[in-house]
């Protein structure tokens, strides 16, 4: 799978260096639903099957309502 290399300035809470794309996935889906730029959401439409973007659009409490309420939308087409 394509690498990426994340911005301090989306994952500013934390080194994006240690981030592990799968074992952080749900918070890294979060942060590009919610900060993400055209080149990130491509980057995990490839990285992260529609099943779990909806997922975690249906569990999040960390998302931003309006963002959720757009990726529940995009990622049921």
């Amino acid at each position: 799978m394509q690498t990426i290399q994340f911005r301090q300035s989306l994952f500013w809470d934390t080194d994006p260096k240690k981030i592990d794309v799968d074992t952080n996935a749900k918070y890294i889906i979060e942060r590009i639903m919610d900060f993400g730029t055209d080149n990130e959401v491509r980057w995990m439409r490839k990285q992260y099957s529609k099943q779990l973007l909806l997922h975690v659009c249906e569990t999040s409490k960390q998302l931003h309502k309006s963002s959720k309420t757009l990726w529940t939308i995009l990622t049921n087409q």
